[in-house]
């Protein structure tokens, strides 16, 4: 049987963290203006690697988390995987207006798996 579902993380800062807490850990929140696109990576070790080096320090609130979650493989296969620097550094480009359909495409909850801090 083909996979259906696909695993995915994303790094955020505390105040995603709270909007998708807020969500039960069932959505994503909407974009800001500036954010026209979604980015959610392929694999936790990109994710720690933003969350650790950029979130935890250069966020105001110094501190960076990794969220893992599942979505299904149908909805994503309207978009290509992107590399953008190391074969690692794989992930998604979602464009905002399509974040409540990815949102509905979860299956089960978003988890933090992962969180950094800052000095």
């Amino acid at each position: 049987m083909k996979k259906e579902i696909i695993t995915l993380f994303r790094p955020v800062g505390a105040k995603e963290l709270a909007l998708i807490e807020a969500s039960d850990f069932t959505a994503f929140p909407p974009r800001l203006p500036e954010q026209p696109i979604f980015y959610p990576v392929t694999n936790e070790e990109y994710a720690a690697q933003i969350a650790r080096d950029w979130n935890a320090k250069l966020n105001e609130d110094k501190v960076g988390y990794v969220t893992k979650f599942a979505v299904r493989k149908k909805f994503l296969d309207k978009y290509d995987v992107q590399i953008v620097g190391g074969k690692t550094h794989e992930e998604y480009w979602i464009p905002a207006e399509d974040l409540e359909e990815f949102n509905r495409n979860i299956i089960g909850k978003i988890e933090v798996v992962s969180e950094f801090r800052g000095n």
